[in-house]
């Protein structure tokens, strides 16, 4: 919960991975609120309250879970609300001619991205399929699997990207960008 705030607050494309890692992180405790608390959030430096307040905040991605049918698989309401959100405000940079710098970049992406949709037969969207390669290279990485340079390279394309489109969000949040008569 406490790095869920932090990251919310400054990346919001590290803020949606972190959170597909919370629901794989309940799935994989058979979202047992009890294996969590004793398993999970025993494990860090946290005061008895911070503890309790974590414990909360997982019984509530829990609670959502079993009430959204996403036990299995698949993502929380919320956080699809968020992708969708960054998705149009992803188009909205795009029909703008003031981000000149991110249009280069999305077309530099672009043929990843195509490829990735060719691959994956999901019916994802340009920003979604980007957070999907993201997420898993997090995994494979995670399970010390190989990575092939081609496929390293995708990844910081696609990583320089997300990040660019997250910036620009969290600007967008906090001070309001310009996007003229065209991208409004």
């Amino acid at each position: 919960m406490f790095l869920s705030q932090q990251l919310r607050k400054t990346s919001i494309a590290e803020y949606l991975l972190y959170m597909w890692q919370m629901e794989d992180l309940i799935r994989a405790y058979g979202c047992s609120l009890s294996r969590i608390r004793r398993e999970y959030i025993a494990q860090f430096d946290y005061t008895d309250e911070q503890k309790d307040e974590e414990a909360d905040w997982f019984g509530n991605l829990i609670r959502m879970m079993n009430e959204e049918g996403c036990r299995e698989r698949g993502h929380l309401q919320i956080n699809k609300i968020l992708v969708q959100d960054l998705t149009d405000f992803h188009n909205r940079l795009l029909a703008s001619s003031k981000f000149p710098f991110y249009n280069a970049e999305y077309y530099k992406v672009l043929p990843f991205i195509v490829e990735l949709r060719q691959k994956g037969g999901k019916e994802a969207g340009e920003v979604e399929t980007c957070l999907n390669a993201l997420y898993g290279i997090m995994m494979l990485r995670l399970q010390n699997k190989e990575i092939s340079p081609d496929t390293d390279h995708a990844v910081k394309e696609i990583t320089t990207f997300v990040g660019m489109l997250s910036d620009y969000y969290v600007k967008d949040r906090d001070e309001g960008l310009d996007f003229g008569d065209d991208g409004a």
